[in-house]
């Protein structure tokens, strides 16, 4: 384990992460203890600016806190993820001129927790379409109707972002984005139902669940967006794919910093009998896993601090914004696959039990395949970013 002191997660607190775990996978069950010790420690202000009661941090220095997070726990820190996604987007309107989304920022410096009710299945189009109704109502508020997968933090979050579409004038369909509020996890929402129902075998304890949203109504003040259906250039859609690109990256790169870690425990402790009870770790063929291991991860943090830092610096990308982002998610996903079977080959049988932190990592690891923009997606925006689009 890395020490860093000058981390918001210190050292003690990381190995109280890193022991509940396996617990928390094994029993199917929510991270309540390590959100609550976050929480305390200021960990999902960390984006708000210090003037809002927050830490003031960048998106560069919240990524590196991910991906030391997501070495003891991957499934705490995707789940949490989404709530520094919500204060990303926040943190880049805010820096670029728009306060639509401050009072996210104060929220979440006072220890709110804010969800992605977003992800719908079958909808291919992601942000620029949705198969959730969305019904205006006359104080300028909406009514939400749809069904939404993959709510992460479903058993704790106090706000949940969701968005929906109101055809209410067909000539000119609107995507419309809120939040609904809710004050404590133990509080009802009429029209808001959370199903029981994920049982998965990655990513456990983010507790993804199912979202039905029958009604659920969202007061005006906390609709923030109106946008027209289809592929649009409002800052809101760059703050949400900066944001959830670079911090996805960074848990999966946690993911195959551990998975280093233990192949080179693995690789000394265990001995072999060929080589006169040596350890593996003089046996040129493991040697050089661990080695191919180490440098495909090595590659990966340079990656996301620098396009974190972009972010920060509000770098003048353009349109290559979007190949670089998507880029990097898949690049940091699939690497951190590798790493993390390199990583088995090396740990030897033992690594399949049950109780295995590695094999844990390795049921862990293969969600990354699942979040947008998966590999199709992505090359299709390299490719049009490179050759063009393929003329209709």
């Amino acid at each position: 384990m890395h020490s860093d002191s000058t981390s918001v997660i210190d050292d003690e607190l990381l190995t109280r992460i890193r022991s509940r775990a396996a617990v928390y996978d094994r029993e199917n069950r929510f991270f309540d203890d390590d959100l609550a010790e976050l929480r305390q420690a200021g960990y999902l202000g960390m984006l708000a600016p210090v003037e809002l009661g927050g830490l003031g941090f960048g998106l560069e220095r919240v990524a590196r806190e991910q991906t030391r997070l997501a070495t003891a726990a991957p499934a705490t820190a995707l789940a949490v993820n989404m709530h520094l996604v919500w204060t990303g987007v926040a943190k880049v309107l805010r820096d670029r001129g728009d306060t639509s989304l401050e009072w996210v920022l104060a929220d979440a410096a006072r220890g709110e927790l804010f969800a992605f009710g977003n992800s719908e299945a079958g909808n291919d189009l992601v942000l620029f379409g949705s198969t959730t109704r969305a019904e205006p109502l006359p104080d300028g508020g909406y009514a939400f109707t749809g069904r939404k997968i993959f709510t992460s933090l479903a058993p704790a979050w106090t706000r949940l972002g969701v968005f929906g579409l109101d055809d209410s004038d067909p000539a000119a369909p609107l995507l419309v984005h809120a939040f609904l509020e809710r004050e404590s996890p133990e509080s009802a929402i009429p029209g808001v139902e959370t199903l029981d129902d994920w049982d998965t075998l990655a990513m456990r304890a983010s507790q993804s669940r199912t979202t039905v949203l029958s009604g659920a109504v969202a007061r005006p003040g906390r609709v923030f967006r109106r946008l027209p259906a289809g592929p649009s250039a409002d800052p809101l859609i760059f703050g949400i794919f900066a944001s959830f690109e670079i911090l996805l990256a960074a848990v999966y790169t946690g993911i195959a910093q551990r998975a280093v870690e233990l192949a080179v425990e693995a690789a000394h402790r265990r001995t072999s009998l060929k080589y006169g009870g040596r350890p593996y770790a003089h046996d040129p063929d493991i040697r050089w896993k661990v080695a191919e291991a180490g440098i495909l991860h090595d590659g990966l943090p340079p990656q996301i601090a620098a396009l974190a830092r972009d972010v920060d610096e509000l770098a003048p990308h353009g349109a290559a914004w979007f190949p670089k982002l998507v880029g990097l998610k898949v690049r940091a996903t699939e690497t951190a696959r590798e790493v993390v079977d390199q990583a088995l080959r090396v740990s030897g049988g033992s690594a399949i039990a049950s109780s295995s932190e590695l094999g844990r990592l390795y049921r862990d690891v293969v969600a990354g395949i699942f979040h947008p923009s998966d590999g199709e997606s992505a090359h299709s925006t390299v490719a049009n970013a490179l050759l063009g689009p393929v003329p209709e």
